[in-house]
């Protein structure tokens, strides 16, 4: 089961929610749908005596509900209280909010956009685009992860191909890549960049995602050309195409006299960063 985290906006609050692939479903967070809905002060414990008295009335939704794993504000992962479409509806009827039927209509936008997405995948990444805008990202460096964003997926999508798993295998070949072109894991990478949950491609300069994509499109390639039947091939054909990405880093290194890993990330200035890179004046 592949779920994907997203933060969506009602009313400028924030609603974590996954999409769930395989159900191809949306669950949202319990407490953040209550907060919006209520206004209280406490969420967690209006959540909390309402799930009581809804068991005790025996409500399906007190005991049916799910738990799956949503990023604190303290940036760490917890195991939460979500509900479904269908379940969350059945919540809302428990709570008395004038912001009921704006809610309904809202989940019913977020589905419709999932699905259009689904159908034609352009709009995710129109999608993609807005977000990085809003974060503050150039328009550069936004048009150099997207199409990361796409090397990545083919790559993928060959691992997929010969049955590789995701999860440990896929992370696996991932910090073969990183450690032969960058001389660091996914881990270390992440640690010199000071990141600790943050995606570290949505933390990478202009030069690094290049770099990196490279190194990506090269193991693909490579896959395809010698149709690896072991895993143990697959960790070699990894450490090839990272290979080629770091053998590309050595010699713009040499050229410029510039190392090509920064410590920046999406906080201190990548941003600025890619723009000094292009040229551009800082303004």
């Amino acid at each position: 089961m592949t779920q994907h985290n997203a933060i969506k906006l009602f009313e400028s609050k924030k609603i974590r929610t996954v999409w769930d692939d395989k159900e191809e479903k949306w669950y949202f967070s319990i407490v953040d749908v209550v907060a919006v809905l209520t206004d209280s002060p406490n969420p967690r414990k209006y959540w909390s005596v309402l799930k009581t008295r809804l068991k005790k009335e025996g409500s399906e939704l007190a005991t049916n509900c799910s738990q799956l794993k949503m990023k604190s504000a303290d940036g760490k992962m917890y195991l939460t209280d979500v509900a479904d479409t269908k379940q969350l509806l059945r919540l809302i009827q428990s709570i008395p909010s004038p912001k009921a039927e704006p809610f309904k209509q809202w989940m019913a936008q977020v589905a419709t956009e999932r699905l259009e997405q689904m159908q034609d995948p352009e709009l995710s990444i129109n999608q993609a685009l807005m977000d990085y805008k809003r974060m503050g990202y150039s328009d550069n460096w936004i048009n150099q992860r997207l199409k990361s964003i796409e090397i990545r997926k083919d790559l993928t999508d060959e691992w997929k191909r010969h049955g590789l798993q995701e999860g440990i295998q896929f992370a696996t070949l991932t910090d073969i890549i990183y450690q032969t072109w960058s001389d660091m894991t996914a881990k270390e990478y992440k640690r010199f960049k000071g990141l600790k949950k943050e995606n570290l491609r949505d933390n990478m300069t202009n030069k690094e995602l290049v770099l990196n994509m490279l190194a990506e499109l090269s193991t693909k390639e490579i896959s395809e050309s010698k149709n690896p039947e072991t895993f143990q091939e697959h960790k070699d054909i990894a450490a090839a195409g990272g290979e080629i990405a770091r053998n590309a880093r050595m010699e713009l290194e040499a050229k410029t006299g510039k190392p090509v890993i920064s410590p920046l990330n999406a906080k201190t200035g990548i941003s600025t960063n890619s723009l000094l890179e292009n040229g551009e004046d800082e303004k």
